[in-house]
């Protein structure tokens, strides 16, 4: 197992991970692969994404990735690491990967002077909220998450 950082230079290794993640979510929705190559140039490795990326590597195969930002201000004026995704491939769960995955993050917080790491779960995915409760992670109860989406971010991005 080898965890490596994952730039525009090497995403093309990351495309077919990627397209399991948009099925594993969108089902017959999910972005083509050509869709995919695209939004990472636009999107997620451009300039001005703050995100950063680590993929694990079994055999030359990709077959888990994390996304991450280091978020200021922080408490005590610190820095918040905050992991936007981690996904293991099907054929890839309950090896340890997505745990590595963690471990990697949480160094990579204490190294940058990170109080602390944080990230969010779908509550419709259960195994998640099991698998970061095994390792640990306190289930922050108090905070809420708010969104505005589609028509709704547009009505209030043209509003007064």
């Amino acid at each position: 197992m080898i965890i490596t950082p994952i730039t525009l230079n090497n995403s093309i290794e990351l495309v077919e991970l990627f397209s399991e993640l948009e099925h594993y979510y969108f089902g017959d929705q999910a972005a083509s692969k050509s869709e995919i190559e695209a939004y990472f140039t636009h999107g997620l490795f451009a300039p001005h994404s703050g995100v950063q990326l680590i993929g694990v590597k079994v055999n030359g195969d990709m077959l888990a990735f994390a996304s991450y930002s280091i978020l200021y201000p922080a408490p005590r004026l610190s820095g918040q690491l905050f992991m936007k995704d981690l996904f293991v491939s099907k054929r890839a769960r309950g090896q340890g990967l997505g745990r590595a995955l963690m471990v990697y993050l949480a160094r990579e917080a204490l190294d940058k002077g990170c109080l602390r790491m944080d990230w969010t779960a779908e509550s419709t995915n259960p195994n998640a909220g099991r698998f970061y409760q095994a390792m640990g992670a306190a289930l922050i109860e108090e905070k809420q998450y708010f969104r505005f989406e589609g028509g709704s971010l547009k009505n209030f991005a043209s509003s007064n």
